[in-house]
């Protein structure tokens, strides 16, 4: 019999629908693979901000993955926001126990309306025990600077690397450029990083914008893309989810993007491109 293509977020739930667990799981059906969750957290938020924060206890947290794990064995999983000590050190258990392949860490911090969304004890023991098992971790401008200290992408790179992370992609999308927004990729096999580039969306609507890119990336390691080429891809497919959404009310902040635009066309995708 055919089977799905299963990835699994770990994540918080976003009620308003535009990021965490709700993002993720319209990111990966609408790139054609099975989204499954495992809920860190429950938030009271909308496209204003974020009202409070309930934590799943670790133990719901580890019976979800591991039912998860013992009957669907996801092909990616990507981590979101962790929220406390307690949730982070279960996620490692499990992920520890489990060992799977092509690990997307998205260290998520603060939200898209500024709200601080982990405890700073859980920041520790993600570094020290969920990096060194990451594929990838995706940390923005600040996140970034959080981590490592330094504003320079290869001075972040190395650190983040030095921490034992294999892979890193450093997002641009919140700096402050209004012409082109540039992701700094580092691949434990290259020397340099990779510039990638995209034009800037002129739009309000970037909630969930990082748990999108995370997700997607996830879902391209599923169907079988290789690291750089997931991450162009996923690139790809926020870039144009902006874009399609940029233009639609969705509350009075920041809404969610157009992530049922059609993006398996993708039509003007090529991942064999000459880089």
């Amino acid at each position: 019999m055919r089977k799905y293509i299963p990835v699994l977020s770990i994540a918080g739930s976003d009620p308003s629908g535009g990021a965490g667990i709700q993002a993720d799981i319209k990111t990966i059906s609408a790139l054609g693979c099975y989204a499954m969750t495992a809920i860190t957290s429950l938030t009271a938020q909308n496209t204003t901000g974020v009202r409070s924060i309930m934590p799943s206890t670790g133990a719901i947290v580890a019976d979800q993955i591991d039912m998860i794990m013992e009957d669907i064995p996801p092909m990616a999983i990507k981590t979101g926001m962790l929220c406390n000590l307690n949730v982070a050190s279960t996620v490692a258990d499990k992920l520890e126990q489990y060992r799977p392949d092509n690990i997307v860490v998205d260290p998520v911090m603060v939200s898209t309306s500024g709200s601080k969304l982990l405890d700073d004890e859980a920041i520790d023991l993600i570094v020290k025990r969920i990096f060194p098992l990451s594929t990838i971790i995706t940390p923005n401008k600040s996140e970034a600077k959080v981590l490592t200290g330094e504003t320079d992408p290869d001075r972040q790179a190395k650190i983040l690397m030095g921490m034992g992370c294999r892979n890193v992609l450093l997002k641009g999308g919140d700096s402050d450029r209004k012409d082109f927004k540039i992701d700094y990729l580092y691949l434990e096999n290259k020397h340099t990083g990779i510039e990638l580039r995209a034009d800037a969306v002129n739009t309000v609507n970037t909630h969930g914008t990082g748990c999108t890119l995370s997700s997607a990336i996830a879902s391209y390691l599923a169907l079988g893309y290789d690291l750089e080429q997931a991450v162009r891809a996923a690139k790809f497919y926020i870039s144009r989810a902006l874009e399609a959404g940029a233009f639609v009310t969705t509350g009075r902040g920041h809404g969610p993007v157009n992530h049922f635009y059609a993006p398996r066309r993708l039509k003007n995708f090529n991942p064999n491109r000459p880089k």
